[in-house]
């Protein structure tokens, strides 16, 4: 009678395990979806903020090039302007 009431256990045990388990499945699915194009979103996003900051260099840099041109210029040009001594 226990080897009975051990087996009709353990198969009791057995049936419980195999239960449906696709709705989990997809829910675990459906999350990973989301967090990877989550993961994409930003990592998008962070390409275009670093290239709009790349952009924004690119400017003040050729800015400050004109900048310190003209300043040679200035330099160039009172030097080679006679002073005027009277």
């Amino acid at each position: 009678m226990k080897k009975i009431a051990l087996t009709v256990a353990v198969l009791a045990l057995g049936l419980a395990a195999c239960k449906d388990n696709a709705p989990d499945n997809n829910v675990s699915t459906l999350n990973t979806i989301q967090t990877e194009a989550n993961a994409d979103t930003t990592a998008a996003a962070n390409s275009v903020d670093n290239s709009l900051d790349a952009a924004g260099n690119a400017v003040s840099n050729a800015g400050n090039a004109v900048s310190n041109e003209a300043k040679a210029d200035n330099m160039v040009a009172n030097k080679a302007a006679p002073a005027n001594k009277m």
